[in-house]
């Protein structure tokens, strides 16, 4: 099945209901299903070809709903461009994938004129900037149906961060997509959307919010769109505007809790708060559990196999939450969808109980790296269908996994994924500097704290405004370290290396690295 097919079929199905209400317009499924099929054909007559790469750089927005599911119905690849992300980092993405077109908000006009100088006569730009205006592309496009897409043809590459901070695209298919309105429908929302329930956006759509598009578009349901994240913004979505579903990160969680005026009567119309990107804390669970909703929903999921994987339903952490404290350490079970197991490092089962590498089959498994011939650096594997997902992590008996660490020293702030690395060599950049290691810290409100570590050569002189100044202008402000030490030296290893075990013993301790 793919995108074009199931934008249409809502369309005729719930022709005058409203599908998204955004910041600038409210559009009912006839009206979005019109304007997907224009915008899709009036990027097809600039000469894309299937399969082109069409770089996507917007905030939330109705136009970004409209292109997300546009770019994917004319059989074109997107790739979605945080904003967030620095400059060099699109940079990356636009070089790796091979872009051939783009559309983007004109507020980024200025750090994307590079990108945009490489793409002559194939740049649409949303708003008032250099390129063909969105409106005009839209208004002079053709309105004929489009095409069936293969269910494996490629429709998104969806980058992170390699091992060696450079980006890597995993290939996500029409039946990737299907799977994610499958596996979501069944498990994280416990059924169908129903006429009168109402998602809203309140993190990016770029990020876990996108998952929950096609889904709810799929039951015929509105789909509330909040520019940026703005608690106040949500609350009043909930208790005015009939939102019934969301999910958050749990830095997001964090920042409602820290309001005094958010109770349960107040959000007495949500339904459903889900959460993923890092693990909730069981003090800030409860309170969510008790002022926002009793129904949390976890899921856990990666690039590389859309979410969700697993899911540990409301029942689970009304259960945890009374007596069973262990299930909320939990990912959950998989999804409807979704083959699990744990596998040694010869990839044979484990028993169960038994720690090993967290390994998933199914049609939720991305197709495969993008450029992966060419690459040394891509850490997970598809091995006979299964993703090594590079996660260690333990089956109990009843199916639930439970996570143990990174197989590598990923940090996940804020919901974001940050490779050390990455930060490690931007701060060694830095004049003066001799070694540097990055760890994530537990924290009750961003999951993790990015904290960097160094050491000065010496008759140098550096301050730690040098190394903060430094990582202002090369990396994105979600990777910055937000505490930051210097010390003599670094305690090693038996083969010499940084021990960043200990580091982070030594800093979760409280004390000094």
């Amino acid at each position: 099945m793919d995108v074009a097919t199931l934008v249409a079929r809502a369309a005729r199905r719930f022709p005058a209901r409203v599908a998204v209400d955004g910041p600038v317009r409210t559009l009912p499924f006839a009206e979005l299903g019109d304007r997907v099929v224009r915008v899709a054909n009036g990027l097809r007559a600039t000469g894309l070809q299937p399969g082109d790469r069409v770089l996507d750089l917007q905030a939330n927005s109705t136009t970004y709903v409209e292109t997300d599911l546009a770019i994917r119905s004319a059989g074109l690849v997107r790739v979605a461009l945080n904003h967030r992300l620095h400059r060099r980092d699109w940079e990356r993405i636009a070089d790796d994938c091979g872009a051939a077109a783009m559309v983007y908000d004109a507020r980024f006009a200025e750090p994307t004129q590079d990108l945009r100088d490489g793409l002559p006569g194939r740049v649409v730009v949303v708003g008032d900037g250099p390129g063909t205006a969105y409106d005009e592309l839209l208004d002079s496009a053709a309105t004929a149906p489009l095409d069936p897409v293969a269910a494996d043809a490629l429709c998104g590459l969806h980058y992170s961060s390699g091992t060696t901070g450079h980006p890597k695209g995993a290939q996500r298919t029409h039946r990737n997509w299907f799977a994610n309105v499958v596996n979501m429908t069944a498990d994280v929302l416990g059924g169908p959307p129903g006429p009168t329930d109402v998602y809203v956006h309140a993190g990016p759509i770029t990020h876990t919010s996108g998952l929950f598009v096609l889904p709810f578009l799929v039951a015929g349901a509105t789909q509330i769109v909040l520019e940026t994240w703005d608690p106040e913004a949500f609350m009043d979505a909930v208790e005015h505007r009939g939102a019934t579903h969301t999910a958050l990160v749990p830095t997001m969680v964090a920042r409602l809790l820290a309001r005094q005026d958010v109770d349960r009567d107040r959000m007495r119309g949500l339904k459903m708060l889900g959460y993923a990107g890092a693990p909730m804390p069981p003090e800030q669970m409860r309170q969510a559990h008790d002022r926002i909703t009793p129904s949390l929903v976890q899921y856990y999921g990666l690039v590389e196999a859309i979410p969700p994987v697993t899911v540990l339903d409301a029942a689970d952490h009304e259960r945890g939450l009374a007596d069973e404290p262990e299930l909320l350490t939990s990912a959950g079970r998989p999804a409807v969808g979704v083959e699990l197991g744990v596998v040694d490092e010869d990839r044979k089962p484990v028993p169960t109980g038994d720690v090993g590498e967290v390994v998933t089959r199914g049609d939720h498994v991305m197709k495969a790296y993008w450029n992966a011939e060419a690459r040394d650096d891509l850490g997970k594997a598809v091995v006979e269908g299964w993703l090594h997902t590079g996660d260690l992590g333990r089956l109990d008996e009843t199916g639930r996994l439970y996570l143990v660490d990174r197989k590598g020293d990923m940090i996940i702030s804020g919901g974001y994924n940050i490779y050390p690395r990455e930060v490690e060599e931007v701060i060694a950049e830095v004049p003066g500097v001799a070694e540097v290691a990055v760890v994530g810290v537990d924290d009750a409100d961003w999951g993790q704290r990015v904290t960097a570590v160094y050491t000065v050569r010496a008759g140098a002189t550096v301050a730690d405004e040098d190394v903060l100044a430094h990582c202002r202008a090369r990396l994105s402000s979600y990777k910055k370290p937000k505490d930051l030490y210097r010390v003599t030296e670094f305690p090693l290893s038996s083969t010499g290396k940084i021990a960043k075990k200990v580091l982070r013993e030594r800093l979760a301790a409280g004390g000094a690295p």
